[in-house]
């Protein structure tokens, strides 16, 4: 059998010339096909129909267990299988049971085996579900063939299918011209407005605390496919082992059948927007299901942890809303985890290496000459590294496999002697992410080990390590990162940033860690309703910061009462104001809604205008205050026209003189203007982007590297702006909209006498950032 053609005996079954090159690409899958096209012919002769051939490429190409293929080509050789549907149930019918004999009677009534539908039937059920939809037909013939299908499970698909397109066809009667019109493109705008508006509606039914769409409305593709608590085997991939089955068995009665997940950061930085993904898919996800969602901390390193950094994580996932069921540490788990790296030697999985760092790096590192010295030589050595007669560098724990990269035998423990600020000097050897995470993830019985993509080549040690200790095995699934044009969020680069004064720290407002968009004033809302909108997907997603910004609009719209302010001040009297004293003037926190309450402001004869509001020459089109052209003052009732322009030696205009009339006493005027009124003097920051270019760390476009891509122009400090007096005891964090000019919010630099507000965002998106 070993002499058989494989290019011949594949393109025998069916495949392209082309498609069998490939597969013979796949050293897994062309040995499998191989030997399923090989056990079809004793049974078929050398012909096998094209039907067949489909069947048993789709079977080599997606059957996880080798044990079964003789078994499943069997059915399909012997016409008992003979159509997709049937496949798909026999292989979901394996991978659920995973332990020897297999219940052939059991099987086939899965698999729908015998059971033969005939065209009446199939034409009977097409017919009930079109006249149950007879009044929505154009939109729902995807329906009708659903509805079809699940009468008829073990039907061809292709025959529905050319029954639903009779009937429809004899009910409709055969497209017009109009129907065949190709229709035109709509624009790329449209649809991603069309899509916001849908995806707000959605948003605005939700109940989680900010995060307001359904999580299972946020996932995609591959995510939809997560499997139930108790069903581990079924997830694509996922090993079996005799005692799995048992393994599982003991962990439903430990959590009763409960959904688990766990956000667990390293402690050695600040979160960033990427993270509020990932903990709004941690916590949402088990939320969503009626779960439990643990914040472990992955404190294994102790050379980069910081106090600092535990704390703000706390804060942070606090600030999204959530509340851990528990918060842990991989350092409760280091005795646990010690003894479990005994067991590993113990087995033969493991050894003591004594390559050095540089050596393992690269693509192909030699092997370890010490990879097979006796267990109980490692057992020795390993005792002698947690005893501290090793130096840094100079003995690892290394374990026995092959990961999906191709590196070889990851590094299990290695000897540090900085202090762990948790167990102090207890330890001078730490586990690494490889060996703990799954571990602990096992010690904590997680169902779902929701991990970013770049962890994928992780999952085979994942499931490995489980299995070579008879531990518990959790399932990985991994999804797409989150990331942001414009922005940088690596700890190195961020540093990078401080150093070099571009920014003032982690929390400086034009960076996206989640400690500088609170300090800017994003509410967490805004934040968890952008994650929701992305949504959970396996591509990595890269968003225009306006998205964001869109989101933070739409909340603040609601909850950010409005004040007056001016950021570059014009005095303007007022000659014939109508009171000897100023005037309190009531002004609605949000104009939409005056159940909202009011806030007073004065109005006296000195008021402060934007200096951009009045011009001595206007062009056309100018609306607002010029000479001959009067204007209304906002909530005043008031309507200000010019009676003199006072200019200093240099002839910069200095003030205004106006004269004032009641607004209904005369014609309306083209436009309101905000005005102040013995006014605060504030400090406001105003903030652009810190990037020039969308990817700062892209050396084809960027070729100086994103240092030299800094915006200079990021930051503008308004020293002495002029805000009403409705704010006088505003906290830090606190929320405001300056009517015309944007969001605001209060920095944490303000003390008393000295409100510093930073701009959050404009009131309208900038089109020139689109």
């Amino acid at each position: 059998m070993a002499t058989v053609d494989s290019l011949s005996l594949f393109t025998g079954l069916g495949l392209s010339e082309h498609k069998a090159r490939e597969t013979l690409k796949n050293t897994a899958l062309s040995a499998q096909l191989r030997d399923a096209a090989i056990q079809a012919q004793q049974t078929l002769g050398s012909t096998i129909d094209k039907a067949t051939g489909t069947l048993l490429y789709g079977l080599a190409s997606r059957l996880r267990d080798p044990r079964r293929l003789s078994f499943l080509v069997s059915y399909i050789a012997n016409k008992k299988i003979h159509t997709e549907s049937q496949l798909s149930a026999a292989l979901e019918y394996v991978k659920s049971h995973p332990l020897d004999p297999i219940d052939t009677v059991d099987f086939e009534q899965e698999c729908g085996v015998g059971i033969t539908v005939t065209p009446e039937q199939i034409e009977e059920a097409v017919e009930v579900a079109i006249n149950r939809h007879r009044p929505q037909l154009l939109l729902l013939v995807p329906t009708f063939l659903g509805e079809a299908r699940a009468v008829l499970k073990w039907a061809d698909g292709k025959m529905i299918k050319h029954e639903v397109d009779m009937q429809v066809l004899h009910l409709l009667g055969p497209k017009t011209e109009a129907d065949l019109e190709k229709k035109p493109k709509v624009a790329k705008a449209r649809l991603e407005e069309a899509a916001r508006r849908t995806t707000k509606d959605v948003v605005e039914n939700g109940e989680v605390a900010g995060q307001t769409l359904s999580l299972m409305e946020q996932l995609r593709g591959e995510a939809l496919k997560f499997h139930k608590p108790g069903e581990n085997y079924k997830t694509p991939g996922y090993v079996t082992t005799p005692h799995t089955m048992d393994l599982l068995k003991q962990h439903m009665e430990i959590t009763g059948g409960q959904v688990r997940t766990r956000f667990p950061p390293e402690p050695n930085g600040i979160l960033h927007i990427g993270h509020a993904k990932a903990i709004n898919f941690n916590f949402g996800y088990a939320k969503a299901n009626n779960g439990i969602c643990f914040l472990r901390f992955d404190d294994t390193n102790p050379e980069k942890e910081e106090a600092k950094f535990f704390t703000a994580i706390c804060d942070m996932v606090a600030w999204l809303g959530y509340t851990p069921y528990k918060v842990t540490y991989a350092s409760d788990y280091f005795d646990q985890l010690y003894a479990w790296a005994i067991e590993l030697i113990r087995r033969g999985q493991a050894y003591v290496c004594h390559q050095r760092g540089e050596e393992l790096k690269g693509h192909n590192p030699p092997p370890s000459p010490w990879r097979d010295r006796p267990i109980e030589e490692s057992l020795l050595l390993f005792e002698a590294m947690r005893k501290g007669k090793f130096s840094e560098g100079e003995a690892t724990l290394r374990m026995k496999l092959v990961m999906e990269d191709g590196k070889m035998d990851p590094v299990a423990y290695r000897v540090k002697y900085t202090p762990h600020h948790r167990t102090g000097d207890t330890w001078c050897i730490y586990p690494t992410y490889d060996y703990t995470h799954c571990l602990c993830d096992s010690i904590e019985h997680i169902t779902h080990s929701l991990c970013t993509k770049e962890f994928q080549a992780r999952r085979s040690s994942y499931f490995w390590l489980c299995n070579a200790l008879d531990v518990y095995c959790p399932v990985q699934w991994e999804y797409g990162r989150l990331n942001l044009h414009y922005a940088v969020v690596s700890k190195r680069k961020i540093l990078q940033l401080v150093a070099a004064g571009a920014v003032r720290d982690w929390d400086d407002p034009r960076l996206f860690t989640l400690t500088a968009l609170r300090r800017r004033g994003f509410p967490p809302e805004a934040i968890n309703n952008f994650c929701a909108r992305v949504g959970v997907t396996v591509a990595q997603t890269t968003m225009e910061p306006h998205l964001l910004e869109a989101c933070v609009r739409e909340v603040l719209n609601d909850t950010a009462p409005r004040a007056m302010a001016v950021l570059e001040p014009l005095q303007v009297t007022i000659t014939n104001f109508p009171a000897a004293k100023s005037l309190d003037i009531q002004v609605p926190n949000f104009p939409a809604d005056e159940t909202k309450g009011f806030h007073e402001v004065p109005f006296g004869s000195i008021v402060f205008i934007e200096r951009t509001d009045f011009k001595e020459e206007p062009e056309p089109g100018y609306k607002r205050l010029a000479r001959g052209q009067p204007v209304g003052l906002r909530h005043t009732g008031y309507v200000i026209e010019l009676q003199r322009v006072v200019k200093g030696a240099s002839g910069r205009v200095e003030s205004l003189e106006v004269t004032c009339r009641r607004a209904d006493a005369g014609e309306k005027p083209k436009a309101f203007i905000h005005w102040v009124s013995q006014p605060l003097t504030c400090e406001i920051r105003l903030y652009e982007r810190l990037f020039h270019h969308k990817n700062p760390e892209d050396p084809a476009e960027v070729p100086g590297g994103f240092l030299s891509d800094l915006n200079l122009a990021s930051l503008q400090v308004v020293e002495a702006a002029l805000v009403d007096c409705s704010v006088a005891l505003a906290k830090p964090f606190d929320k405001f909209q300056f009517e015309r000019l944007g969001y605001f919010s209060v920095d944490p630099d303000s003390h008393q006498g000295q409100l510093v507000f930073n701009r959050t965002v404009t009131l309208k998106e900038d089109p020139g950032k689109v």
